[in-house]
């Protein structure tokens, strides 16, 4: 389900993560069974609860330690407190890839893992206000608005993603919408005269150096989409100062995104031209002040993958 990947551009206001034992239940009620290299088996008394989050590390490691802003790769599970039911894990899938930073994750899961060494296991029981309840749960994962949710997580490293695309450029193509570049890499994107194709049209700009991106890997990505006819810019992750994180090739992601991502290269920046089908469909998203008929452009740069 990744449920973390889907709630890593939430924004909640962060709260603090207090040690064991503070706020309710104690973490030494949790008992954790497992290799480091293999998903754990989580065990306790349900309900579960805390007012204060806090965590515990299990197992130390000897990397780096985490800081805000890093990117780190894990593996995780993730149960609800209340019902001691697993809602959502890494292990089988392919490990996760999230910016370290209160403003991307939920804020207990960031100083549950904030300062923690590359290699360690880590116990994490967030409190409602720290995690799930200000956006009164998640309905789809079973998660209310009063819930503990229990982490246990494996840092397996920390990544350093590009700035902005880097590689070889590639000559525009006549016809197709067209790209200048600030000095910070922000695309301006000018749409050629006309109607807009009907067909997914995928442009490498610049071809990137490092691996090629394969599906359900992680991706870290700087983007700015505007909508065809008019141009308006919708969304940017530019403005916000911090890239996305975000599964890809498993339809987290519009399916324009998932057929045009997949196979690139980390480096790269692509222009994506994506119709309604492969957009948000003939619903739209009135939230961004998109028509069902509206195609959508973005431009696309890959920094990381993971």
């Amino acid at each position: 389900m990744r449920i973390l990947g889907a709630l890593v551009v939430l924004g909640l206001v962060l709260a603090g993560c207090g040690s064991d034992g503070d706020g309710g239940a104690s973490l030494s009620e949790i008992t954790v069974t497992g290799a480091s290299d293999a998903k754990p088996t989580v065990t306790f008394e349900a309900p579960f609860a805390v007012t204060k989050s806090s965590r515990k590390v299990l197992t130390e490691g000897d990397g780096d330690k985490t800081a805000k802003g890093q990117k780190i790769v894990i593996d995780y599970v993730a149960l609800n407190g209340t019902n001691g039911e697993e809602f959502d894990t890494s292990f089988g899938t392919g490990t996760a890839a999230v910016t370290l930073d209160p403003e991307v994750v939920i804020p207990g899961f960031f100083k549950g893992l904030d300062g923690v060494a590359v290699g360690s296991r880590v116990l994490i029981a967030i409190a409602p206000k720290d995690g799930y309840g200000p956006q009164g749960g998640i309905k789809e994962a079973g998660i209310g608005e009063n819930d503990t949710i229990v982490f246990v997580v494996d840092i397996r490293s920390i990544r350093t993603p590009l700035s902005k695309a880097t590689g070889t450029p590639v000559a525009p193509v006549a016809g197709q919408p067209t790209v200048a570049l600030d000095a910070t890499g922000k695309p301006t994107i000018t749409l050629p005269g006309g109607d807009a194709p009907t067909n997914l049209i995928v442009q490498p700009l610049i071809v990137g150096t490092g691996p090629v991106v394969t599906a359900g890997q992680s991706l870290t990505a700087h983007y700015t989409g505007i909508i065809w006819p008019g141009g308006k810019q919708f969304d940017s992750s530019w403005d916000r100062g911090q890239p996305a994180d975000f599964v890809i090739g498993q339809g987290a992601v519009i399916a324009g995104w998932d057929e045009g991502l997949v196979g690139r290269t980390v480096g790269s920046q692509v222009l994506l031209v994506i119709p309604p089908a492969k957009g948000y469909g003939a619903e739209g998203n009135t939230a961004a002040g998109i028509l069902g008929t509206d195609t959508l452009v973005f431009i696309v740069d890959i920094l990381d993958a993971a």
